[in-house]
């Protein structure tokens, strides 16, 4: 542990104690570790995409989701997909912490939820309709159905709590950009419970728009991998309880990890292209902003997307940060098992950060085939490995330069 995390007061510091999962290859914390770990991969044929005729048919759709496990019966109906996954989510999380919705009640606390999409499957039905000329004929309440703002409402009024809530969609980044607003409100003293993640569901809209970038996959997403040829599109939710460690410590939490810093950056230099310079700099600033070096990070779990372009910037980068290190440090990427879940990603991701130093497993990145000079990375290829992770590094580098890096550590007092 750092001499500044050692110096921080209990209220200062900021703890997991919460993890939610709605994924691909596992709903809730343990089914969705052990399938990461196993190497399951959620991406699959979905016959809905054969109607685009472009010859890519390929999804990471959560089959098994049923909202009405997770949303009174009658209110089911009220929310999109999206906020289905976010509360169902979030359920998880609280569950998972042994908190109760009334023990929360009383508290100073706040949801912070990151998408890109949002509703992208309400406002695709409406469009539909209108299309079709039945535009008197769509559902009315999808009018209020569709601001992104809503998902963070819908989240607290499913769990029956009044609590200050605030969306961020800062598309691939938003996951960890709500994440890194929850730990300033800790770290400030102006909240002591912060429910954080991100939430996306399938997108046809994203479906094509990467296709007509021809930036997705026809049979598999394979990052860092030499003939990889693109992103494969998915789906689900990841929640964390965040929680000052003086509140953690006071009901006797379970704490998985330790939350010590971020970086964000806004490089702004094109609208899809990584920008070598912006992904250095969120790095950087997550460092210091941690107040730790690069001789203290155990994994990076990259962002990873399986394009040209993304993995062999984010490669480049690590090696210019890390230099030797950088080529044998393990850097994995889960988007291969469970394709790019928009604003989910860097929450999936944040997790499988915090479950790495938990139980000091590493998961693989699959479909590794044939190494790239221009990725000379330890991608972790395949297989799982068993390491000790003190503290892991969480990148997500969005359209529009949007950037932002996560750091956790393993708790000790």
């Amino acid at each position: 542990m750092s001499t500044f995390i050692e110096n921080l007061s209990q209220s200062e510091r900021v703890v997991v104690t919460g993890i939610g999962v709605i994924s691909s290859i596992g709903i809730g914390k343990n089914s969705f570790w052990n399938g990461l770990l196993a190497g399951d991969c959620g991406i699959k044929h979905m016959q809905d995409l054969e109607k685009y005729n472009m010859d890519i048919t390929i999804g990471g759709k959560v089959n098994d989701f049923n909202p009405a496990v997770y949303i009174d019966s009658e209110l089911i109906d009220s929310f999109g997909r999206t906020s289905q996954l976010g509360i169902a989510a979030s359920k998880l999380a609280l569950k998972d912490s042994e908190l109760q919705p009334n023990d929360i009640t009383d508290l100073n606390s706040a949801i912070l939820i990151g998408t890109t999409m949002g509703e992208c499957n309400v406002q695709e039905s409406m469009v539909t309709s209108w299309n079709n000329c039945d535009s008197m004929d769509f559902d009315l309440q999808d009018i209020y159905r569709v601001p992104d703002n809503m998902l963070a409402i819908n989240i607290a009024y499913a769990l029956g709590l009044n609590v200050d809530c605030l969306v961020i969609p800062t598309a691939c980044a938003a996951g960890n950009y709500a994440i890194s607003h929850g730990f300033d409100l800790i770290r400030t003293g102006e909240v002591d419970l912060v429910i954080a993640g991100g939430c996306d569901a399938f997108s046809n809209i994203a479906f094509m728009g990467f296709g007509r970038m021809l930036a997705l996959a026809k049979e598999k997403c394979q990052p860092f991998d030499k003939n990889r040829s693109g992103i494969a599109i998915g789906e689900g939710s990841g929640v964390i309880i965040l929680e000052s460690l003086a509140h953690a410590e006071k009901r006797k939490a379970t704490i998985y990890s330790e939350m010590i810093g971020y970086g964000l950056s806004c490089d702004a230099n094109h609208m899809t292209i990584p920008h070598k310079d912006g992904i250095k700099s969120v790095m950087k600033r997550a460092l210091n902003n941690s107040n730790i070096s690069t001789n203290d990070i155990d994994l990076i779990c990259a962002h990873g997307t399986g394009t040209q372009m993304n993995d062999k910037t984010e490669s480049s980068v690590i090696i210019d940060i890390f230099g030797k290190k950088g080529k044998t440090i393990p850097v994995n990427s889960i988007k291969s098992m469970l394709g790019h879940t928009m604003g989910a990603a860097s929450a999936l991701e944040a997790i499988s950060c915090i479950l790495s130093i938990y139980s000091n497993k590493i998961a693989p990145t699959i479909n590794y085939e044939t190494p790239d000079e221009e990725c000379p990375i330890n991608c972790v290829p395949n297989k799982m490995i068993e390491k000790k992770v003190d503290i892991a590094l969480n990148n997500s580098f969005a359209f529009g330069g949007n950037n932002a890096s996560t750091i956790f550590s393993s708790f000790s007092h």
